[in-house]
């Protein structure tokens, strides 16, 4: 069962003085969905979902469900394997399609361990799992062949890849049993040419138009058209992660109008220099 293939923006979360801007983020899901998206993703890394409440979470989700249509997946990862389990079944009830459950991290564990977390979350739900892999965040690396064995799982229907590794990536599209998705911008029509669904994007909340063509080119067999693109796009994916993702993304979502307000500690504000980087690239691709 795919979740959906294309575009998934990790959408991420208007807020200030530790409250949601539900007026901003209504705005930003009109903008990506016009754009060409495909799926939204709350709750990620992007949408800062380690600062926010239990309240605040379960607000935005619903919020989001109300204003499209589109899959909503909704990150319900952590480290400790019954209170992720917790989060999914709260998750289905705001109106999730599909749970981004991030591997453990700090505490970490053994490839064993990985599987052991995944096979004991996947027989207690009953809505669609993509696993995440992103090492550089979580120090730990969910190796291919173990994703392999996790992809056999009840309701585990994808993977969102992030080690930045090609050859990883290549030996998952070889041996997993899902689909898989790029986790990393810069490689998305790479790992597409060879088999990737799409991507689930940062940029996208930035430049969805540019990203959806992209994906679409890829998945119609245009890959040298996709290739051109993701060239293109090349510079502001850099740019927006010239400083710890969000905050590239949130000072460029301020440069279109979108309020994102003040930045939740430890996430700080964009440097100038890199701002001022950032304008002249969304200004290049007449973003702005």
């Amino acid at each position: 069962m795919s979740i959906f293939s294309g575009t998934g923006v990790a959408l991420a979360t208007p807020a200030s003085d530790d409250e949601i801007l539900f007026s901003e983020v209504e705005k930003l899901i009109s903008y990506v969905v016009s754009g060409g998206a495909d799926a939204l993703i709350a709750l990620g890394t992007t949408g800062e979902a380690s600062t926010l409440s239990d309240n605040q979470k379960e607000s935005f989700v619903r919020f989001v469900r109300t204003k499209t249509d589109l899959p909503l997946i909704v990150g319900t990862g952590g480290n400790n394997t019954k209170a992720v389990t917790k989060n999914c079944l709260s998750a289905e009830k705001w109106g999730a399609d599909a749970f981004l459950v991030v591997t453990p991290f700090y505490n970490k564990c053994t490839q064993e361990g990985a599987f052991a977390h995944y096979k004991y979350i996947a027989e207690r739900v009953s809505h669609p799992i993509i696993v995440y892999n992103v090492p550089g965040r979580t120090g730990f690396n969910l190796l291919p062949e173990t994703m392999a064995k996790i992809a056999k799982l009840k309701n585990v229907v994808g993977i969102k890849e992030a080690s930045g590794n090609m050859v990883q990536i290549e030996r998952c599209l070889s041996i997993v049993e899902a689909d898989i998705y790029s986790g990393d911008d810069a490689l998305t029509a790479p790992a597409m040419c060879m088999g990737a669904k799409g991507v689930i994007s940062v940029a996208a909340n930035v430049a969805p138009e540019l990203v959806s063509h992209m994906t679409n080119m890829a998945l119609s067999g245009n890959l040298l058209k996709a290739g051109a693109m993701q060239l293109k796009l090349l510079p502001l994916i850099d740019a927006l992660f010239a400083e710890v993702n969000p905050i590239p993304v949130r000072a460029a979502l301020n440069m279109l109008g979108i309020d994102m307000g003040n930045p939740r500690l430890p996430m700080t504000e964009l440097s100038e220099s890199n701002k001022a980087m950032l304008k002249s690239i969304m200004e290049e691709l007449k973003l702005i």
